[in-house]
Order: C-alpha cells, then sequence, then structure tokens
C-alpha cells in the first residue's frame, strides 16, 4: 500500500498495512463447532446438530458462581490428543495413520487449551491460548506437571472405582473422560482466577472430518517446513490445508524457531481462517458442506451438558461488529528444567491471573487512563510486540499492534484533547520523537508509528528495566514472533 504522509495543516494520518485489528469484522473464532451460530440458515443447522451432538456433566457447580450481571461468557475450549470418538469408541488403525496419531502414550492429553471471553453487547471477544506444556497445579491435589496432562490425571484416577461399578469399552471411557474435563477445567480455573461457563471439546479425527467438510482452511507460512513427527511437509507462502496437512499444521513443534509459542500462532492463525471460512457464504449456503459439517461435528465433539446453542448462538449474532483479540498468557521461561516432567514452560500464576483479569474484567477495572497502539514501520522483526510490553510495564493500557508502511521517523497521534497523553508517551519512548494530532482517535488513546530511527523502549540493544506490567502480564522471555501482524478473521496471517 502506496503510503505518504504530509505535514503541518495538511497533515495525513499513516496507513496501516492491511485492514487493521480495528477493523476486522469477526465474531469470535470458538472452532466450526460453535461458528454456525452467526446467520439465521446456521441457526436451523444447529437445530439438527443439537440433536445429535455428544454432551458430559463437567460443570461443577460447586465450583461455578453466578453469571456476570453483563451477561458475559467464559469458555474453555480443548483439542484432544485422543484416540477415540466422541462416543468412546476407538479409532481404526487406518484413521490413526491418517492423523499422524503414532501410539497410546499420550491419547489423555490435551493437546490445546484456548479460554475465550465473550463480552455481552458486542464489544471485542477475546481467545487466550494456554501454552500445552505450561507448569502449574493440577486441581485434586496432584502436584506441579504440565497442564496438559491435568485430563489425564483426572480420568486415570476415576478408573478404578469407575471398573469397581462395572463399567468397560466405550461407556468406560465417556465416563473417565468426563472425570478428566473436571480436572482440566478446575486447573484452568485455579490458574486464571476465571469461572469456567461452558466446555466444548473436539478430537484428532473430528478436526480432520471438519477441515475437510467445509473444504480446506487457507493458511500462509513464512518459510517451508519439513518434519516429520507431525507430518508438516508445507512450502512457504498461502495454501489451504485440510484434513491430515491441517492437523499437521496446528499440531507441529518440532523445527519451529520458538517452539511452543510459534506453535500456539499457528493455531491463532488458523482458528482466524477457519471462522472466516466456516461464516462464508460458500459454507453457509451449501447444504452439502452444512451436512457434513453436522456428521462430522456430532460424531467428534463433547460440549458440556445443558448449553444452550440456540441461546448462545443469538449472543455471538450480536458481536459480528467487534474483533477478536487473540492472546498467550504471560510466560516467564519456555525452556523450564522440572524436577521430573523434563523441558516445561514456567508460568506465575499470579501474574496470569491479574494479566487474565485486564482482559476479561468488564465491571470492576476501571479503563487505564491511556491506551497505546503500537505500528512497526521500522521493518524489525518484532518490535512492535517488544515496544508494547515496555509500554505497558509503564503503566499504559494495551492497545493493538501491528505492522505499517515502511517509515523513516517515529512518530505519536492523539485524538481531540490529547496532546499532553501523546508527550508522555512520547516521553517514555525516549523523546525527540514528533507528535501530531489525529481527531479520529478517541479521548485517552494514542497511537505510535515506529520508524527506522527508533531506539527506545524494545528497540535491540536498549538497556532499559521495567520487565514486568503493572496488569501483571510479563515480558516473554523467548525470542519474539516472526510477526508484529496481528491475527485476525479479515484475511490470512502469516507464520512461522
Amino acid at each position: 500500500m502506496d503510503n505518504r504522509y504530509r505535514y503541518g495543516s495538511a497533515y495525513r494520518r499513516p496507513v496501516r498495512a492491511g485492514n487493521g485489528v480495528r477493523n476486522a469484522k469477526i465474531a469470535v473464532t470458538l472452532a466450526s463447532v460453535l461458528t454456525l451460530g452467526l446467520t439465521w440458515f446456521g441457526w436451523t443447522q444447529l437445530q439438527h446438530i443439537n440433536g445429535g451432538l455428544t454432551t458430559a456433566d463437567v460443570i461443577d457447580s460447586g465450583t461455578s458462581t453466578e453469571s456476570p450481571a453483563d451477561g458475559s461468557e467464559d469458555i474453555l475450549l480443548v483439542g484432544m490428543d485422543s484416540r477415540t470418538d466422541a462416543q468412546g469408541n476407538p479409532l481404526s488403525a487406518d484413521q490413526l495413520a491418517q492423523l499422524h496419531a503414532g501410539g497410546d502414550d499420550g491419547e489423555s492429553n490435551t493437546d490445546t487449551m484456548i479460554l475465550v471471553h465473550i463480552p455481552n453487547g458486542g464489544s471485542r471477544a477475546t481467545a487466550i491460548s494456554i501454552p500445552r506444556d505450561s507448569f502449574v497445579d493440577i486441581a485434586g491435589g496432584y502436584g506441579e506437571h504440565k497442564i496438559n496432562s491435568a485430563f489425564a490425571w483426572g480420568k486415570n484416577a476415576a478408573m478404578g472405582s469407575l471398573r469397581q461399578q462395572g463399567l468397560a469399552g466405550a461407556q468406560l471411557e465417556v465416563q473417565s473422560n468426563q472425570e478428566g474435563a473436571k480436572t482440566a477445567i478446575r486447573t484452568v480455573q485455579d490458574l486464571t482466577g476465571v469461572t469456567i461457563d461452558h466446555y466444548a471439546q473436539i478430537n484428532l479425527a473430528g478436526f480432520y472430518d471438519i477441515t475437510q467438510a467445509i473444504g480446506g482452511v487457507p493458511v500462509c507460512l513464512n518459510g517451508p517446513v519439513d518434519d516429520n513427527f507431525s507430518g508438516a511437509h508445507f512450502p512457504a507462502g498461502q495454501q489451504v490445508v485440510s484434513g491430515a496437512s491441517a492437523l499437521s499444521f496446528v499440531r507441529q513443534r518440532h523445527g519451529l524457531p520458538n517452539g511452543d509459542l510459534d506453535r500456539i500462532r499457528r493455531q491463532q492463525a488458523f482458528m482466524a481462517a477457519l471462522a472466516q471460512k466456516v461464516l462464508s457464504a460458500g459454507t453457509l449456503t451449501d447444504p452439502g458442506k452444512l451436512s457434513d459439517l453436522a456428521d462430522a461435528i456430532k460424531k467428534s465433539v463433547v460440549l458440556d451438558q445443558g448449553w444452550d446453542l440456540l441461546g448462545f448462538a443469538q449472543q455471538l449474532h450480536g458481536l459480528t461488529g467487534g474483533s477478536t483479540q487473540f492472546t498467550t498468557i504471560p510466560i516467564e521461561n519456555i525452556s523450564y528444567q522440572t524436577p521430573q516432567d523434563g523441558d516445561a514452560v514456567q508460568v506465575d500464576p499470579f501474574k496470569v491471573k491479574d494479566f487474565v483479569r485486564g482482559l476479561t474484567s468488564t465491571t470492576t477495572k476501571a479503563p487505564p487512563p491511556i491506551t497505546v497502539d503500537v505500528l512497526n514501520g521500522a521493518g524489525v522483526v518484532g518490535l512492535a510486540g517488544r515496544t508494547m510490553d515496555e509500554l505497558v510495564a509503564k503503566g499504559y493500557g494495551r492497545g493493538d499492534t501491528g505492522n505499517t508502511a515502511t517509515r523513516g521517523s517515529t512518530l505519536v497521534t492523539y485524538g481531540t484533547g490529547g496532546e499532553a497523553d501523546a508527550r508522555k508517551v512520547a516521553g517514555d519512548l525516549g523523546g525527540g520523537i514528533t507528535v501530531s494530532q489525529e481527531p479520529s482517535l478517541a479521548a485517552g488513546h494514542v497511537e505510535v508509528y515506529l520508524g527506522s530511527d527508533y531506539r527506545g523502549p524494545g528497540a535491540q540493544g536498549w538497556a532499559g528495566g521495567g520487565a514486568l506490567s503493572l496488569n501483571g502480564a510479563a515480558r516473554m522471555a523467548a525470542p519474539a514472533t516472526s510477526s508484529d501482524a496481528p491475527i485476525t478473521a479479515d484475511g490470512v496471517t502469516c507464520v512461522n
């Protein structure tokens, strides 16, 4: 995009590359299991799907609280590394071979955990990824382990008593999985401080079938990958993946520059693209695709008992004007040596709770006085994210990060009456930065456009302090991700 600037009275606001976070039009990405509810046609399909779904009594009323007064919902979305379908039946050898699933050593682990906060009234939803190797206290007194094992701890502990009750085969699998889900839910609640209202679980075979049903999902890679562990063999650039290739795309961990953090970013980009694909007219107006999608969902998805999908669809319908924010809990160390679980991801539960509270609180937390967006025009990978972390550590509100057209000088813009705020931001970025008014910006909101001249907080070689933000979000002790481009459902984001 050609980006020209005129200063003084004829100043024109810099143009962001792409459509930008605030212009994205997406309700929320929970996976194709839940996104059908955004059109009336989709709602009629939900009525059909609702009758054949597998449900489980996993929301513990003893740990739940009343729903927030604002009607918001908190959903735990789980991808299972499972060798059975939703009804507890084992997958065939042919299916396992197609899925590159390997042996049974990981059959009760959760491969993906995402906490989705859906506000009421049309504001932005938030999808918070929890790295599968996060080293945390497992609910139920099982000690500290990787969070992806919480399900297995609960499931295995219940097996003995369930067998004594005479359960076996698929029935034993379903009932023990229910106890595993309860342990996973309690563990996430303890870590984040959020009460889970609903639970959605999908297994490997379901993921395979769903992506096949919709004709594949568009993705984009910064470079080629060749990984025999996951079966991920992809060229660089944009491409469409489905079935086994889609599963390999979201599961690859070996050979990625930033390990599990790149894997999480892949999952987020994939989910955004999947939501866009499912919500497109080509899917929602194709009876054949919808029928295949309904069949895939009924075979492989488990929802908590009593979830009113039609009511939930109506709630999602009100969110179509807002964007979804994809983010990850703060991380202390991506290569933490544990006493008995090997290499793990170290997290601080106090910082995680503060971070999640800052993203999900709608009634008790006042907004920060100055919210800052940071756009990277310097051409330095990861600069916007690092600079944002430094600003948040100084007490500013976390806005959006992204890329903009290449520019030589750094610029801070502000809305009506916000000059003092902008000058404060400019000063905290090192001083000597041009400040200019942009009337379209809201009060209390400042935008920073980083140029190639930027040498302030977050720049390479900068020696400032402040590792922690006031809202508890830690600067990741990991390499920067491959791009500052925000992940939304308004286009395809290239990732490692």
